[in-house]
């Protein structure tokens, strides 16, 4: 098994659990917060995408698809392209809403270009170093697996509050 595999095994075991917490949501359920500054599903489900987009995008030198594929445009949310959700406050993140399926659409195609991303890449690829500015240098592999594990806790925070609301 090449590395990329198991980063590909990773994320598609993210893929699964987002669209776990997507099945059959309500609305209310969405933007359900536990206290009043917690986060919500739609929120962790949108930045969790948005943060590996735009991670994906810069270690591929490609565009992001929340831009090329209309997805900023469709969500209609009152940020700028760039916004990631990184350093949003409670109220910023309240404003995050969408329904399920535009969430999962976007999930999807983010998914989907990660994933051919990751099959094209060899394992001396995974040791080029993309961050100089970490002691140590931050490598494509330090950052793919970063990125798994970012959205794994994500998507297990989505998780447990579907879990409260359901």
């Amino acid at each position: 098994m090449r590395p990329t595999d198991v980063l590909i095994d990773g994320l598609g075991r993210v893929s699964d659990n987002v669209h776990a917490v997507l099945d059959g949501i309500t609305a209310e359920q969405l933007v359900h917060r536990p206290t009043p500054e917690a986060n919500t599903i739609a929120w962790l489900i949108w930045h969790l995408t948005r943060a590996q987009d735009a991670q994906i995008a810069d270690a591929a030198g490609t565009d992001q698809v929340w831009t090329s594929q209309g997805f900023h445009e469709r969500f209609d949310l009152p940020f700028p392209p760039s916004a990631s959700g990184y350093g949003q406050t409670p109220e910023e993140v309240g404003q995050v809403v969408a329904e399920p399926g535009l969430l999962r659409d976007y999930y999807d195609a983010t998914h989907d270009v990660t994933v051919g991303y990751l099959g094209g890449l060899t394992d001396d690829d995974l040791d080029r170093v993309i961050d100089e500015n970490w002691d140590p240098p931050v490598t494509l592999g330090i950052r793919l697996i970063s990125i798994v594990d970012d959205d794994a806790q994500h998507v297990g925070q989505a998780a447990y509050v579907r879990g409260l609301v359901s």
